[in-house]
C-alpha cells in the first residue's frame, strides 16, 4: 500500500485583498476551495474622490483570515497574493508615511479608485510620451505615476522621507518574504514598465519625477519577477508565525486582483460544453471580473493596440501572452448607489428581510412579477441609463463624463426602483458591449465571455450580459475565482505544476453556461443605439455650456 505521504493531498493558500475586505482560501490541486475566510478592512474618505487605507490594517487582516486549521503543515505547498492596485508608501525603514495633509501616517495607502490626481494625469497625458501607447493612448488617474506626482507636489515632507513605493500586491509579497521584488503584472499594468525595455528614464524626467531615476529605480522596483515565480527563500519565520502558515513554503510573485480572477477562469477546460471557444485558442475568450468595478481581460499572441483600452501588456497575466484590459470604474458600486439611494429602498429592505432573501434576489423576483408576458429586459423601453457616474475608463477614457438617466416619472414605489435597477444593469452590459466592440475593431476575435466576481452571482446581471453582447457567458464552478487565481500562483511557485498554463487548466473549472436569447437581439441593438446617443448628447450639452 502507498504510504500516507504519497497520497497526501497538496494544498495552496490564496489571499485576496479587495477594496473592503481581505479573503483567504485553502485550495486543492483540482481547484476546489476547501476552506475560506473573510475579514473587513478600513477605508477612509477624508475628501471627495480621496480614498485611503492602512497597510498595517491590511496586513493584520491577512493574518487573521486563517484557513488551514486541521491541515497537516507538510501538505501546504505554496502561497499566492493578489490585491487591488493601490499605492503603498513607506519610509527607508519600511514604516508607513502619510498620504494625506492631516499627517495621519497610518493612512499610507492611496486606493486604486482615488481620483485626487486628476490635474496630474492631465499633464502626463499632454506629454504624449511613447509609454502612453501601452495604456490605450491615455493614462488613467487610477494608475500610479499621477499619484506619485500628486504626493511630490502636495506632500513634500512625505516625499522627502520615502524609501519605497509599492503596489499593494508587491507590498504583500515583501511582507511575506522580506524581498522587495515587484511583479511584472503590477509594474507593467500600472507603472509604465515594459518587459523588454524596463523603465523609460525619459518618461519620468519629462513628467517631473526624475528623482526616481537617480537611485536606479530603487524606490519603485528594479528587481522584477513574472507572476507565479517564487520570491526569495519563501515565507520568513516572522511572517509564518503571523500568518499561521509553515515557514519556508513557496511565496509567489503576486497579481492585481482582477488579473488573478482572469487567471482563475480564462484557462479552464471547456470540452463538452458546446461553446464556440472550444478548440479555439485562449485568445477567443474574455474574462470579466465584476465586483465594485469591472475589468475585461483579453489575451493575444501578438500585441494589439486598442484605443481607450489598457495594454498591450506582455506576460502581465498569462506568461507569454499579451494582455488588453478594458474596464468600468463603477459597476457593483453603481448598482448599490442607485438602489440604496432610491426612496423605496427602506420598503425593499424590509420585504427582502421578511422573505429571507438578499435585496437583489428580491428585486429580480419583483421584476418577474411586473413583467407580465414581456421578457424582463423589455421593461426599460423608455428608461435609459448612461453608467459613467465615476467617469469612463474604457473605451472613451474620459474621467469627466457623468452618469445620465432618461425616462424618470413621479412614481416612487418598488416597481420604479426595480426598473431603475434593471436599466442600470443593462447600461453596464451595454458598456461591456462598447468595450468588446473596440477590442474586436482592433483585431481581437472574441467568441465567449468568462464571468467571475461578486456580480456574477446575480443571474439577471449574467443574462443581460449574454443577451446584450450576443455571446455565451461561462461561469466558473468556484464563485471565488479570484482566490483560485491567487492559489494558482502559489501552486506555480511551489513547483508542483510545470507552468501557469498547466495550473490554470487543472485548477480552473467551469460551472454554468448561460446562452444569449438571440430573439431579443433587435431590442438590444436599439437600446445600444440609444446608449451611444446618450454620450454624444452629453458631450453636445457640454460644448453648448462651454461656448
Amino acid at each position: 500500500m502507498p504510504s500516507e505521504k504519497q497520497t497526501a493531498v497538496k494544498y495552496y493558500v490564496g489571499v485576496d485583498v479587495g477594496s473592503a475586505s481581505v479573503r483567504a482560501a485553502l485550495v486543492d490541486g483540482a481547484g476546489t476551495v476547501v476552506a475560506h475566510a473573510e475579514q473587513p478592512i478600513q477605508v477612509w474618505e477624508p475628501w471627495p474622490d480621496h480614498y485611503e487605507q492602512s497597510s498595517a490594517d491590511i496586513w493584520a487582516a491577512c493574518c487573521s483570515v486563517t484557513v488551514v486549521r486541521g491541515v497537516d503543515a507538510s501538505q501546504i505547498r505554496g502561497l499566492g497574493f493578489d490585491a487591488t492596485c493601490s499605492l503603498v508608501v513607506v519610509d527607508k525603514q519600511f514604516q508607513p508615511l502619510a498620504v494625506n495633509s492631516e499627517g495621519q501616517s497610518h493612512r499610507n495607502v492611496i486606493m486604486w479608485m482615488d481620483h485626487r490626481a486628476a490635474s496630474q494625469v492631465k499633464r502626463i497625458n499632454a506629454t504624449q510620451h511613447r509609454v502612453l501607447s501601452y495604456v490605450g493612448g491615455a493614462m488613467s488617474v487610477e494608475m500610479q505615476p499621477p499619484k506619485l506626482l500628486w504626493i511630490k507636489e502636495n506632500l513634500p515632507e512625505s516625499w522627502e522621507k520615502v524609501g519605497y513605493f509599492f503596489d499593494l500586491p508587491d507590498f504583500l509579497s515583501w511582507k511575506a518574504t522580506g524581498v522587495t521584488a515587484r511583479s511584472l503584472c503590477t509594474v507593467v499594468c500600472k507603472w509604465t514598465y515594459t518587459s523588454d525595455r524596463g523603465w523609460d528614464d525619459t518618461f519620468w524626467k519629462m513628467i517631473g519625477l526624475e528623482d526616481l531615476v537617480k537611485d536606479k529605480y530603487e524606490k519603485i522596483g528594479n528587481h522584477v519577477l513574472s507572476p507565479g515565480e517564487a520570491v526569495g527563500k519563501g515565507l520568513t519565520a516572522g511572517a509564518a508565525e503571523e500568518l499561521g502558515l509553515p515557514e519556508g513554503i513557496a511565496v509567489a510573485a503576486s497579481l492585481i486582483d482582477a488579473h488573478a480572477g482572469g487567471l482563475g477562469v480564462i484557462g479552464a477546460d471547456v470540452k463538452g460544453h458546446n461553446l464556440p471557444c472550444e478548440n479555439q485558442p485562449i485568445s477567443s475568450r474574455v474574462a470579466m471580473i465584476c465586483g465594485t468595478s469591472s475589468c475585461h481581460m483579453g489575451v493575444s499572441e501578438t500585441p494589439i493596440f486598442v484605443p481607450g483600452v489598457w495594454g498591450p501588456y506582455f506576460s502581465a497575466m498569462v506568461p507569454g501572452l499579451w494582455l488588453n484590459e478594458g474596464g468600468q470604474s463603477a459597476t457593483g458600486k453603481l448598482i448599490d448607489h442607485v438602489v440604496r439611494g432610491h426612496v423605496a429602498f427602506p420598503e425593499l429592505e424590509a420585504k427582502a428581510e421578511a422573505s429571507a432573501h438578499s435585496i437583489y434576489t428580491y428585486l429580480n423576483s419583483h421584476l418577474d412579477l411586473i413583467k407580465k408576458s414581456l421578457p424582463v429586459g423589455f421593461l426599460t423601453v423608455d428608461l435609459h441609463v448612461w453608467p459613467d457616474f465615476h467617469g469612463n475608463r474604457s473605451p472613451l477614457t474620459d474621467l469627466t463624463l457623468k452618469g445620465m438617466v432618461v425616462g424618470l416619472t413621479l412614481s416612487r414605489g418598488l416597481d420604479e426602483l426595480a426598473l431603475i435597477y434593471l436599466a442600470t444593469i443593462q447600461a453596464i452590459a451595454l458598456g461591456t458591449r462598447h468595450i468588446l466592440e473596440a477590442m474586436q475593431a482592433a483585431g481581437h476575435e472574441i467568441t465567449t465571455l468568462f464571468l467571475c466576481g461578486g456580480l456574477s452571482k446575480n443571474p439577471l446581471f449574467v443574462q443581460m450580459h449574454a443577451d446584450i453582447t450576443g455571446k455565451p457567458v461561462v461561469l466558473s464552478k468556484e464563485v471565488e475565482s479570484v482566490l483560485v487565481g491567487a492559489a494558482i500562483l502559489g501552486a506555480c511557485a511551489s513547483g508542483d505544476f510545470a507552468s501557469i498554463q498547466e495550473a490554470m487548466a487543472k485548477m480552473g473549472k467551469i460551472g454554468k453556461v448561460v446562452q444569449p436569447n438571440h430573439e431579443h437581439k433587435r431590442f438590444y441593438d436599439k437600446k445600444y443605439e440609444v446608449f451611444l446617443k446618450l454620450v454624444e448628447h452629453q458631450r453636445e450639452y457640454r460644448s453648448i455650456m462651454n461656448s
